[in-house]
């Protein structure tokens, strides 16, 4: 029997906090203070979304779940490593990070930057050490298809054009642009690289290359949708309710979904951008349901 959505979410969430504490090196080991923050920044924080988006499409595409715990692993990582960084002073200077002092503030800025950087590193150490596709080439493009999205082609180029907008008007294009790089390429990674990991399996059902693009274009579609959200709720949740500086992009002077379109505005862009992300997993038909409750859950959390 189909175990419902949120019994779906919470198992996946206890049991993935395991496989990233059994990830990431113990504090114990030297040098430990870096592991300790290391530890502090990742566990017990975040709802998780991305690996929950990599959970669902293995799924869909027939996977090993232990594969998929590692580029799943992978990707918060690489999440982790960036809040982190762009919590700090010469970013975003933020305090608070899921519910808690900021890396930099429970440790110190050099601490952060190096928790930062070592966390880059030990999610593309996963996907190297660990068979993810029986094909290697395949897992190959894997590795790649992270590192684009992790790089100046997609997050941190994201980040860089956020930066230099801060005063800026964006037109739409612009903030889009912005956003699929800074937040939707991690999202669209997380969806690709758990659906990667059935291609060529034993049991795996293999998606072709059409049914991976309509994956890649309903992250997209997905990842903008993330971001409005979070433009809307910057704007009207508190902090406790945010696990970080409610009100921080308005304060900073960002250009957002909110400030050009206002907050109507934005709510029905999101709900235009969840009505075509559903359209782009129709023929998918049941396979892809945890998928599409994902997208309830992005879209429609507390908003």
């Amino acid at each position: 029997m189909r175990v419902d959505f949120q019994s779906w979410i919470s198992a996946h969430q206890v049991r993935f906090e395991d496989v990233l504490s059994r990830l990431l090196p113990h504090a114990e080991v030297a040098p430990q203070r870096l592991h300790e923050a290391m530890r502090y920044v990742v566990l017990d924080g975040g709802k998780r979304v991305r690996p929950l988006l990599a959970f669902a499409a293995g799924e869909l595409a027939g996977t090993n779940e232990a594969r998929v715990d590692v580029v799943a692993a992978a990707v918060e990582l690489i999440h982790a490593y960036s809040l982190v960084h762009d919590d700090m002073p010469c970013m975003d200077d933020d305090v608070l990070r899921r519910g808690k002092p900021t890396c930099h503030v429970q440790y110190d800025d050099a601490t952060a930057l190096l928790v930062g950087d070592s966390l880059q590193a030990l999610a593309f150490q996963l996907l190297a050490e660990h068979r993810l596709n029986d094909d290697a080439a395949r897992q190959l493009e894997m590795i790649r298809l992270l590192a684009v999205a992790s790089g100046s082609r997609g997050m941190a180029g994201g980040q860089a054009i956020d930066l230099a907008s801060v005063g800026k008007y964006l037109t739409l294009p612009e903030l889009e642009f912005m956003h699929i790089h800074k937040t939707g390429a991690l999202i669209r990674a997380a969806v690709l690289l758990g659906a990667h990991c059935g291609s060529g399996m034993q049991g795996g059902s293999g998606l072709g290359p059409a049914q991976m693009d309509k994956l890649d274009h309903f992250g997209k579609l997905i990842g903008l949708a993330f971001q409005v959200v979070d433009d809307v709720l910057d704007c009207e949740a508190d902090t406790a309710t945010l696990g970080k500086t409610a009100g921080k992009d308005a304060e900073s002077d960002k250009p957002t979904y909110v400030s050009l379109l206002g907050i109507q505005g934005a709510r029905d862009m999101a709900h235009r951008l969840h009505r075509e992300a559903l359209e782009t997993l129709t023929e998918f038909g049941e396979t892809a349901q945890r998928l599409r409750e994902l997208a309830d859950f992005i879209v429609l959390r507390k908003f």
